[in-house]
């Protein structure tokens, strides 16, 4: 196959040294499966007589590391098999932008995943009311009263902002806490930008779990994501706030819940925030499978796990387009 990661910025600067991304295990394992990879950063795309292209650079293995190559080649996006589209948010103007030059690629012939539809229309935040019977209470406002009234319901409560990732800018608040204006103020920035703001779960005082949600099927393997340098919530990647855990039955049965759901939609790759027996978020920009740390901690390859999913519902899909045939190598 001819494939292409839209892969962050940031990614594509330090791209030899990114081991802790899910983009760089995927790269390196589709490459060694002989498959054609090509990197690019949601700028590089443009529309040329009508048509999507992608300025963009072939990865390559040398001495068993991955490389880049320095010339970029301005390719049609339908000359790919399949698409990877995953660049980290905040899902801004630019971030919609290139979804709407995605949305040109030709679905007969080219697969882009996860689809450009679903990320403009469910929000990483918001998804989780699409599935009411798993999601925390929760309400989505600008409006500083309606949050005040939520607080004192809940007494404590966690305010989140639409479109970003890694708990940039989120904030816990309990009831009687002296900043409680500035926070819910500066979080709404004075009413003007709708935030999420969800009941406050006690378990994360453990760190909540990232689920792994590939092609209808959540897998056996997982960390748990303990909390920070004294805040209440995960925002460091590093060993030391990433554990070995388990899938709690009730978890895994989340697979009965949201699986046709995000299939029908487009989502093939999740990484699902649990905290007990609720979803607090659904990432599906560019979600982040830990495969470093996974390996590490239960001594398997999750990449190779990952692939063979992706590889086998590409194939699927792509053989019953008819437009090109493959067969596992």
């Amino acid at each position: 196959m001819k494939i292409l990661f839209i892969i962050d910025e940031l990614e594509y600067k330090y791209f030899e040294f990114n081991k802790l991304v899910t983009n760089f295990w995927l790269n390196v394992e589709f490459l060694k499966r002989g498959h054609k990879v090509s990197v690019a950063t949601k700028n590089m795309l443009n529309i040329r007589n009508n048509k999507p292209f992608c300025f963009c650079t072939n990865s390559f293995f040398d001495s068993g590391e991955l490389f880049k190559e320095n010339e970029l080649k301005n390719t049609m996006l339908n000359d790919f098999d399949v698409i990877f589209f995953r660049p980290d948010p905040p899902v801004d103007i630019n971030y919609i932008n290139a979804t709407y030059i995605l949305s040109m690629v030709q679905k007969d012939k080219t697969l882009v995943l996860n689809s450009v539809q679903a990320i403009r229309d469910k929000n990483e935040k918001l998804y989780i009311n699409d599935f009411p019977e798993i999601a925390p209470d929760n309400i989505v406002t600008s409006n500083t009263k309606l949050i005040r009234e939520f607080l004192k319901k809940h007494r404590e409560i966690v305010i989140k902002p639409l479109n970003r990732c890694f708990s940039s800018g989120v904030f816990y608040l309990f009831d009687g806490d002296k900043n409680t204006n500035t926070i819910i103020n500066t979080a709404t920035d004075n009413g003007k930008t709708t935030v999420m703001v969800q009941e406050f779960l006690p378990g994360i005082k453990e760190g909540d779990k990232r689920l792994i949600f590939i092609c209808g099927e959540i897998l056996d393997y997982c960390v748990q994501k303990v909390a920070t340098n004294d805040d209440f919530k995960f925002n460091e990647h590093c060993d030391a706030n990433l554990k070995l855990c388990t899938i709690a039955p009730g978890q895994k049965a989340m697979e009965g819940v949201i699986a046709k759901k995000l299939m029908d939609d487009g989502v093939i790759m999740a990484g699902l925030d649990v905290i007990a027996d609720k979803v607090i978020e659904i990432n599906i920009t560019s979600p982040c499978f830990f495969i470093k740390e996974i390996n590490s901690l239960y001594g398997i390859n999750l990449e190779k796990i990952i692939t063979d999913k992706l590889e086998n519902y590409i194939f699927k899909t792509l053989n019953e387009h008819g437009s090109r045939v493959f067969s596992k190598c």
